[in-house]
């Protein structure tokens, strides 16, 4: 069974001054990945590029079966989690070695989609998500790592919609918060014609699930990330706003 992926991203600074989203986008390798910078001035954009390259490389590098990985192997997850775990613990120990001066504040969200010819791989730090979209109905299949969500799971029953929350920008895990962190990694199964969104939330943060869903749905994949994005400036977004739209095609 073999998988062919038709994928577009967009990034925008928006109505920020600087641009502090990252993503990396390898179709052939079946990688992809959105980051969102924290820290201030400089310190946001070099933490979330340090993310995406540093997942990159470790992702091309590890494929060599002569390669020295940097962590042990976790029996508790599969070969290639346990890749994707190793990428994401080495993205985090390099932008700790840099917080300091002027990026002493940095860090990253992270949410990175590895394509298997028969399963997704999903590891995730932070509030940048990933969505499926599966016989019309779209899945948020990852879980924000945020005070928000932290507040809606112990049960909080006066929480106001996410858009109102004053501390909608609080994550509670990121790269570069502590000097040890692994990402949440979970595997998927995969069918023909999924289709997959990587945002940060400059995205999802104004654009609900049905909005998003009838957009993926009208778009050519092409042109999807584009659109997404637009959308998401044309609706008020006050972040830079990253998008990435992935469709799976499955061949016997």
């Amino acid at each position: 069974m073999t998988c062919t992926l038709i994928a577009s991203a967009c990034t925008i600074v928006g109505r920020r001054k600087r641009n502090e989203d990252a993503y990396v986008l390898d179709a052939e390798r079946g990688l992809f990945a959105v980051a969102d910078g924290m820290g201030g001035y400089q310190g946001g954009e070099v933490a979330s590029h340090l993310a995406v390259t540093t997942l990159a490389e470790f992702w091309a590098q590890s494929a060599d079966p002569d390669n020295t990985w940097p962590y042990a192997f976790d029996r508790a997850l599969g070969f290639h989690e346990n890749r994707v775990d190793a990428a994401v613990r080495l993205a985090n120990q390099r932008i700790c070695e840099r917080r300091s001066g002027d990026l002493r504040q940095m860090g990253s969200t992270l949410a990175a989609l590895i394509v298997r010819p028969r399963s997704a791989i999903v590891a995730h730090l932070g509030d940048s998500r990933i969505y499926r979209l599966r016989a019309g109905a779209l899945t948020q299949v990852t879980r924000d790592h945020s005070l928000y969500e932290q507040l809606r799971e112990a049960g909080a029953t006066d929480l106001p919609p996410l858009a109102e929350f004053a501390f909608a920008n609080v994550v509670t895990r990121a790269l570069g918060a502590a000097e040890v962190e692994r990402p949440e990694v979970h595997t998927l199964d995969l069918q023909d014609g999924d289709l997959y969104l990587l945002c940060s939330d400059g995205l999802s943060g104004v654009l609900g699930p049905d909005e998003l869903a009838a957009m993926l749905e009208d778009s050519a994949i092409e042109a999807a990330a584009d659109r997404l994005v637009e959308a998401a400036f044309a609706a008020g977004s006050k972040d830079n706003i990253t998008a990435i739209v992935v469709q799976v095609r499955r061949t016997a």
